[in-house]
């Protein structure tokens, strides 16, 4: 009698969380690159760090047998689709394991919302992806900047800076951003968003 060893081969997961925003000394801590801020609070406490690799500064963290390919598009917000593109093809990675973290001026200050789809809206970065990969399948993690500025400023507003104060306050809200990251790619996207959006 033949005996057959039934072997499991298991290939660790890997997921590509883009983080939004713009490069240069000028965009550092504003509103618009709150992506950024999400991704460095994610290294912390962490030996990873970012370097610069084609069309974005990079860096890859585990995180319970996960391998998460941390991105920050260099192309400027209007291209991030290029960027996040070209990531998701080399380290093939398929679309509903990538998270793109994004600001939100329709959200409060602070608020957190998860999405697995939807439009644009009026984020040039998030229209581009949509463009680029031709869907708007993909999740999401809108991080509020609030809307506090006249008719005419948004731009001055959302390319403006976060006061020491403002990011004081905010950072409770950047680490709970971490933590939904983490759960995205542990429980998935419904998971996630049923235990943090409320919050």
């Amino acid at each position: 009698m033949a005996f057959f060893l039934k072997i499991r081969y298991f290939y660790p997961m890997k997921y590509l969380i883009t983080g939004l925003g713009n490069p240069g000394a000028d965009y550092e801590n504003t509103r618009h690159n709150i992506g950024w801020l999400v991704l460095d609070e994610l290294i912390t406490d962490t030996d990873a760090s970012f370097k610069s690799e084609r069309y974005g500064y990079v860096a890859r963290i585990k995180h319970r047998g996960r391998t998460l390919v941390l991105l920050k598009p260099t192309t400027f917000m209007n291209l991030s689709g290029k960027a996040m593109k070209y990531w998701l093809d080399k380290e093939n990675i398929p679309i509903d394991k990538s998270l793109v973290v994004s600001d939100d001026i329709d959200l409060d200050p602070g608020k957190l919302r998860m999405k697995a789809r939807g439009s644009g809206g009026t984020h040039n970065g998030l229209n581009n992806i949509i463009e680029v990969l031709h869907t708007a399948q993909f999740p999401r993690l809108r991080f509020g900047i609030g809307h506090d500025f006249p008719q005419g400023y948004q731009v001055d507003y959302v390319l403006g800076k976060f006061t020491d104060d403002e990011y004081l306050a905010l950072k409770p809200r950047i680490e709970m951003a971490c933590d939904m990251i983490k759960s995205f790619t542990i429980a998935g996207v419904a998971q996630t968003m049923s235990q943090f959006n409320n919050k």
